[in-house]
């Protein structure tokens, strides 16, 4: 038999953790310039970084575009127009670079800023919370190049190679393409880690998400829609896949969140 928790040490943590959230306006504002500071020095760093890869990682993102021209049988070359297009495609794609290298480090910052008006128990979370936000993003930008961008180029260039016109692809605009996609897949595919801040703030509860569920499908439908450049439904539907999925996940969390809540809640009662 588990032996009774303590009044006095139960009266003890619970008045650490409410010390931790206890921070002034200028205290906030003051936490938010150092943050912001912080992670904008670690996205200049990435960029550093991102310039010094960025021609190796050309051959990577065209790759898809490349695959979509041969399979229609059109010539497999990108083209830019003008005399600084390369170079502007190096210094964009490091920008990009930057900000994907320095992800993990901007997570952290967020979490610190928010961190103090936690309790000391969700405060213990930080590493999870940076390693699956970052999972997340990262796991987001694999479905869009390896499932979404295919399909996409694919139907894309097959749609316009009909006939005599044939397809001369500017780079530059084929990158503003796959960042759209890529990028918009990522910071979708954190919608369970959004939801997790929410539910530990009360924002939002399992409850809340499964009676706003044909809400949220229409916002899904839209975001498909934008995000996706084709007009074919089932390109649409391999995109809002994952998206529903990612939902019932986030309920998932919610829930989760919601009941740890609770039963912090009974034990100090109990008290």
């Amino acid at each position: 038999m588990a032996a009774p928790v303590q009044p006095e040490r139960l009266l003890r943590e619970r008045n650490e953790e409410e010390a931790g959230g206890a921070m002034s306006f200028f205290d906030h504002l003051v936490e938010l310039r150092k943050r912001i500071v912080s992670s904008l020095a670690a996205v200049g760093i990435g960029m550093l970084v991102g310039f010094a890869i960025a021609r190796r990682f050309i051959n990577f993102i065209t790759q898809p575009m490349l695959s979509a021209l041969s399979a229609n049988h059109a010539a497999p070359n990108l083209y830019y127009s003008n005399p600084a297009g390369y170079v502007s495609l190096i210094i964009t794609l490091s920008v990009y670079l930057g900000i994907v290298l320095a992800m993990p480090w901007v997570l952290y910052q967020v979490w610190l800023f928010v961190a103090p008006g936690l309790y000391k128990h969700e405060r213990r979370a930080v590493s999870g919370f940076i390693v699956s936000a970052t999972a997340l993003f990262l796991c987001g930008i694999v479905f869009g190049y390896y499932v979404m961008l295919p399909r996409v180029l694919t139907y894309i260039v097959g749609f316009a190679n009909e006939g005599p016109i044939k397809p001369l692809i500017n780079v530059n605009e084929y990158f503003e393409l796959i960042v759209v996609v890529l990028v918009g897949l990522g910071v979708i595919f954190e919608m369970p880690v959004v939801v997790f801040i929410l539910a530990l703030f009360n924002i939002v509860t399992p409850k809340f998400l499964l009676k706003n569920f044909r809400y949220a499908i229409l916002l899904i439908t839209v975001a498909a829609a934008i995000v996706t450049p084709t007009p074919d439904a089932t390109t649409m539907l391999v995109f809002m896949a994952p998206m529903v999925a990612l939902y019932f996940v986030s309920v998932l969390v919610a829930y989760l969140v919601v009941r740890r809540k609770r039963k912090k809640a009974r034990e100090a009662g109990g008290a």
